[in-house]
């Protein structure tokens, strides 16, 4: 894909991210000269006629929505069989991402990035495009810290309306039950989604998690998740109850549209009670939580002491005491048979020296190994074989895996290759191909690469981007006709494309002096910018002086002077008689003076003596 042009404007650059229905790729819009975002529908979705149909109407739905925190789509088309949706080119992070880095996240910027989201979704909701594929991969969250729904048009290609039967499921841990089992949705169905988002930035955990995608679903039709707030104690009540109420299995429970539940996260921002009263607290939850509503960033208090105790109170902490004491010994005469046994402990992130002497002290042996790691810093373990918490004999083996920090590649000289070789020379050792610009070039053939950055030999992390600029072959011009124009005129004429100007004078009958006779070459060739232009500038008529002629012989006298392009015109003093030498006697112009040729000089001429 690299290097094809789309609807003649949108010019590939390089894959930046790819999903189970399209690729999406960088491009330049070279009409209006920005970077934009193009998603190619993978080529067994383009056969099914009904999907076509419907994604067209989609991506166009999906344009309309022009809001703050959506990213625009600015065009469809297809080219062949290639159907794709130019979007908005976005630099930043998926949220999934931002989680997985820094999870939990703060409450504030978790609280912030929800209310863009919810905002968006309001917009797209009044404007009955349901989104059904809300997760934190759909959110970009820009170095400015602007959140922005992408996706749409794509999740819900398989459907028309908004209250049909969604044919696109979504994904497993982020979809509503009633998405799961296949039923008609409403826009309640990205309420529940969004839960999951806010549950998934606050604890850095997806509250359903199973060995398939079939197995989440069904969790997500019967199970409660585990309240944030055992995973994290910082929440505060109030933004629990936004999460539960937003986790409702019956879409009538949830909150009813994407503002109510922005509003109730702008509640407990402020420390306000929020409205949200959700059936997913136990019973007994309800009558110590309900009623207390903290700030952002406060912790959960302990519930209220009851003034009166239940009868059986002592009972039980009779029963609770027989019990640990039984199991006490159970698990100390476990312990005793299993004397030679040792829990494998977490040595990620530890160095080989560390991870070494940790399991000398358990009577534990390590190999390690060496392996190239983007993310874990040289020297420090990656991972380890058995893992954490594992429990193995004593004196057995725990293998590590030991970064060696980010692998580095040598850039490769690609200057003089063709444009498609070197793009699969640099993508063969793992670099990405950056900006690629043309420029005119006489020096280096069309097609060829005249630059690259970085250049050739330079150490770089692999994935490093590669910016090239490309030949567009020579650069021509076209001589203009500059005979007649002053010399200054026809140099500056000549100069202002590039050409070198050649100077000859000569003189000319015809052209005054100072202006152009001829140009070589001539008006109308095309030429390479550079290339020299010679023009032959007047110096007008050409002057001569007039020789003495006097005492020669007049035949002499007239082969001198028209040798000198004058003429002669002669007259006689007396008659020559025949046989007779006749010679000059007096001339005017006078010897020395300055005419031009083709002047006439007159000669009187007689008898010698």
């Amino acid at each position: 894909m690299i290097g094809k042009v789309f609807s003649g404007r949108y010019k590939i650059i390089k894959k930046i991210g790819s999903g189970g229905m399209a690729d999406v790729y960088k491009a330049e819009d070279t009409v209006l000269a920005r970077a934009v975002a193009v998603k190619i529908l993978h080529p067994q979705y383009a056969q099914e006629e009904n999907f076509v149909a419907r994604f067209k109407r989609e991506a166009q739905a999906a344009a309309n929505l022009n809001h703050p925190n959506i990213v625009n789509v600015y065009d469809w088309g297809r080219e062949d069989s290639t159907y794709f949706i130019i979007m908005e080119h976005l630099e930043g992070w998926d949220l999934k991402r931002l989680i997985e880095a820094q999870a939990p996240l703060p409450i504030d910027e978790a609280t912030d990035i929800m209310n863009q989201v919810c905002s968006a979704l309001e917009f797209a909701h009044q404007h009955e495009v349901i989104h059904r594929d809300i997760k934190s991969q759909n959110i970009i969250i820009t170095p400015q810290g602007q959140a922005k729904v992408t996706d749409f048009g794509i999740a819900r290609a398989g459907v028309s309306g908004m209250t049909q039967t969604g044919s696109v499921l979504g994904t497993a841990e982020y979809i509503s039950p009633e998405q799961a089992q296949g039923v008609t949705v409403d826009k309640t169905t990205d309420i529940y989604s969004l839960g999951i988002v806010l549950y998934e930035m606050l604890t850095g955990k997806l509250p359903f998690k199973g060995e398939n995608s079939l197995a989440v679903a069904m969790k997500q039709v019967k199970e409660k998740p585990i309240p944030p707030t055992a995973l994290n104690s910082e929440i505060p009540d109030s933004l629990e109850l936004v999460i539960l109420k937003s986790l409702e299995k019956d879409p009538d429970a949830r909150y009813r549209s994407a503002e109510g539940m922005r509003q109730d996260l702008l509640r407990a921002s402020k420390g306000i009670p929020v409205e949200a009263t959700p059936h997913l607290f136990r019973e007994e939850e309800k009558t110590q939580v309900l009623p207390t509503a903290k700030p952002a960033g406060t912790k959960r208090s302990a519930p209220a002491k009851q003034d009166k105790r239940p009868r059986w109170l002592p009972w039980a902490i009779l029963g609770f005491l027989a019990l640990a004491l039984i199991v006490g010994g159970y698990f100390m005469f476990r312990g005793a048979s299993t004397s030679g046994t040792v829990v494998v402990p977490n040595l990620q992130g530890k160095t080989l020296s560390e991870a070494t002497e940790i399991l000398k002290e358990r009577e534990l042996k390590i190999e390690s190994e060496d392996s190239f790691n983007a993310t874990v810093e040289k020297g420090k373990v990656i991972s380890q074989d058995p893992e954490a918490g594992i429990k193995v004999k004593k004196d057995s083996v725990v293998k590590v895996v030991v970064s060696k920090g980010e692998e580095l590649v040598g850039v490769p000289d690609v200057v003089g290759m063709s444009r498609d070789d070197a793009i699969a020379e640099l993508v063969r050792i793992g670099l990405e191909i950056g900006e690629i610009t043309e420029e005119e070039n006489n020096d280096v053939p069309a097609g060829a690469i005249i630059r690259q950055s970085p250049e050739a030999d330079e150490r770089v992390t692999k994935e490093t981007v590669v910016d090239l600029v490309v030949s567009k072959g020579e650069s021509l011009v076209q001589v203009p006709n500059v005979v007649g124009k002053s010399t200054d005129d026809a140099t500056a004429r000549l100069e202002q494309l590039n050409l070198v100007v050649k100077r000859n004078d000569a003189f000319s009958d015809t052209v005054p002096e100072g202006k152009v006779i001829s140009q070589d070459p001539e008006d109308g060739t095309e030429v390479k910018t550079g290339s020299t232009v010679t023009i032959t500038v007047s110096k007008g008529k050409e002057l001569v002086a007039v020789p003495d002629v006097i005492n020669m012989t007049e035949a002499n006298a007239i082969s001198k002077l028209e040798s000198l392009g004058l003429d002669v015109d002669i007259e006689y003093s007396e008659p020559i008689p025949e046989g007779e030498v006749s010679y000059v006697l007096d001339q005017n112009p006078m010897t020395n003076t300055k005419v031009e040729k083709g002047s006439l000089v007159r000669i009187l001429v007689g008898l010698a003596g």
